[in-house]
């Protein structure tokens, strides 16, 4: 059972859960804005596909410079402040890729934007975390359904838009309408709890490399990991695997999305009554079941079930394990757990890729289903060294 006591009067607790709602729903409209017209700056550039493929591992080597040091950053700060700066400015970072003449410069310019946005990352979770000991209710699922129904209306508008604007017209539109409503929502947003004080020896109440943040990170990369496997390869499975042909290939990954967002819009309530690491071991457990169910029946029928399951199941794994890092283990151990879950974005895809290459796409989405079930088995021994690590705080 997830027990939440209200740490800032109800009216500004509310006010500012409401604004980092909206913060987190930019956030995802910026992703998705970058992501629909990454075809558009691949030809404004002649890029080809190696090319454009190293600019988009510049967005990922800005984000794990950033993440490791915005926790230090929200210890001097408050995540409050820390997101009220990075939330105008990753918006603004939108601008840059679209306007540079080559290469390198679009590389850098990624490299900001990642940079940025990474940091925006773990100050916003931070501030999450904060605004759900404000309001005594868990949030942080609900928080992520944001996030994700701020890709679909940024994916819906760029489908809408591109072709029929000018492409930097729409890049200079959303950046500017994301950037004031990121200004507008940042003067609502509250300040942290008190971090734990050094212990008489100096030394911080907890380790950045403790076993329990290396543990509690380790499962959040093999969470992202899984549910970067979902993302980039079920339309890739249907078509190669399943023989389905044309549009209809996209049914898996619409299935997973959809149930994904779902399950993050309700999770909140599911955290409350069954509590943190019952939904995370068992979350984990049911997108296992459900990949193996796509493995095993090589059926459409069936594969589109086991990739709903795998999305529900998936939901709410990362946004619990960085709420539960933020509660026990403050900002740092948020930007700390952040730094290496990313890490299963960003080797996920090609990790997949080769094996996929190797053995084939089902033996590759079958590490996914694994790296789920580990999720699941090792997530009881991951919960008690965090709270052991919690209570040592208090002591």
């Amino acid at each position: 059972m997830t027990t939440l006591i209200p740490a800032a009067p109800a009216r500004p607790a509310e006010q500012a859960r409401a604004a980092i709602s909206v913060i987190f729903l930019i956030t995802g409209a910026l992703y998705a804005t970058w992501a629909v017209n990454i075809p558009g700056v691949r030809d404004a550039l002649n890029l080809s596909a190696a090319q454009i493929g190293l600019a988009l591992l510049a967005v990922g080597i800005g984000s794990l410079i950033s993440m490791p040091l915005t926790g230090g950053w929200t210890g001097r700060w408050g995540s409050h402040q820390v997101t009220r700066f990075l939330v105008v400015a990753a918006m603004l970072s939108l601008i840059p890729p679209f306007f540079v003449p080559d290469l390198l410069t679009l590389f850098l310019a990624l490299v900001l934007l990642g940079f940025l946005n990474g940091a925006l990352d773990v100050a916003m979770n931070a501030q999450g975390v904060t605004v759900e000991q404000g309001v005594g209710r868990p949030v942080m699922s609900r928080l992520h359904a944001y996030f994700s129904l701020g890709g679909l209306l940024g994916a819906g508008l760029g489908t809408l838009l591109v072709g029929r604007l000018p492409m930097t017209t729409h890049i200079l539109l959303v950046a500017v309408v994301t950037a004031l409503a990121g200004l507008l929502a940042g003067r609502f947003l509250i300040p942290d709890r008190p971090a734990p004080a050094p212990r008489a020896d100096g030394s911080p109440p907890v380790r950045l490399l403790s076993p329990a943040v290396l543990l509690l990170g380790a499962l959040c990369f093999l969470g992202m990991l899984t549910e970067g496997a979902n993302y980039d390869w079920a339309t890739l499975y249907y078509r190669d695997v399943l023989g389905v042909p044309g549009g209809n290939a996209g049914i898996g990954y619409a299935a997973f999305v959809a149930a994904m967002t779902l399950g993050r819009w309700f999770g909140d309530r599911l955290r409350t009554r069954l509590g943190d690491q019952t939904i995370v071991r068992g979350g984990a457990l049911l997108a296992a079941l459900g990949l193996a169910l796509v493995l095993l029946t090589r059926h459409p029928a069936a594969a589109t079930l086991g990739f709903t399951l795998s999305g529900l199941g998936l939901s709410n794994v990362v946004p619990v394990m960085y709420g539960t890092a933020g509660h026990a283990l403050h900002g740092r151990g948020i930007a700390t757990v952040a730094t290496v879950g990313y890490g299963g974005f960003l080797l996920g895809p090609p990790a997949i890729g080769f094996v996929a290459e190797h053995a084939g796409l089902p033996a590759a989405l079958g590490l996914a289903a694994a790296g789920a079930a580990l999720v699941a088995l090792l997530g009881g021994r991951a919960f008690g060294l965090v709270r052991a690590a919690g209570a040592a705080q208090q002591d």
